[in-house]
């Protein structure tokens, strides 16, 4: 009898633990995870820097010739106030130099530089340019008329009571021209001395 009660609550015991215990239904395996392959990109293109064309040196600029007009139109002068016939204290105009080369010349410096090397002599009383130009527009001059016409040199001599009228000009290559001098007797009109030379760098 014992027996039967042992085997009894064991059935019970066992049936308890079996009903706790809810069965587990084995879950369907799940089919293995195609991969499918990446599409391929097509390949990223630079773009192609654009050719430079190769650099060129650079010219460099022409050298300019500068003309030393003081040391060019000093010797002149000299030769000038030397000349036979030419009066100490004689009142002198100067005509602005004129640019007879085949090209660009600066005539102002070299009509300066005239200036300069007759006031470091004293043989001359030379026109101041102020008075010069004062004088042309009385006269109803341009003050840049460069007087080429010798008649109004010789009417604007006279009306500042020069004796002299000095012409000078530059001729030849512009790089290197020549300059010439014309020293002009204001009363007769004549040419009574002339010089030629080479400027000077």
């Amino acid at each position: 009898m014992l027996n039967m009660m042992k085997k009894y609550l064991f059935v019970v015991v066992a049936a308890l633990l079996l009903a706790g215990c809810p069965s587990r239904t084995p879950e369907p395996e799940q089919p293995p995870a195609t991969v499918e392959p990446a599409e391929p990109q097509p390949p990223v293109t630079v773009p192609e820097q654009p050719q430079l064309p190769p650099l060129q040196p650079v010219p460099s600029p022409p050298k300019i010739k500068t003309i030393d007009w003081q040391a060019s139109v000093t010797p002149l002068v000299k030769k000038m106030l030397n000349a036979e016939g030419v009066e100490p204290g004689s009142v002198l105009l100067i005509n602005s130099v004129k640019n007879n080369t085949n090209g660009n010349l600066q005539t102002g410096k070299a009509t300066a530089s005239l200036y300069q090397a007759l006031a470091q002599e004293s043989k001359f009383s030379v026109i101041g340019e102020e008075k010069l130009a004062n004088a042309k527009m009385t006269l109803g001059l341009s003050v840049d008329d460069s007087l080429e016409s010798r008649s109004k040199a010789v009417g604007l001599a006279r009306y500042l009571s020069a004796q002299y009228v000095l012409y000078s000009d530059a001729s030849g290559d512009a790089r290197q021209p020549s300059l010439e001098m014309q020293l002009m007797l204001v009363q007769t009109g004549e040419i009574i001395w002339s010089g030629k030379g080479a400027t000077q760098e």
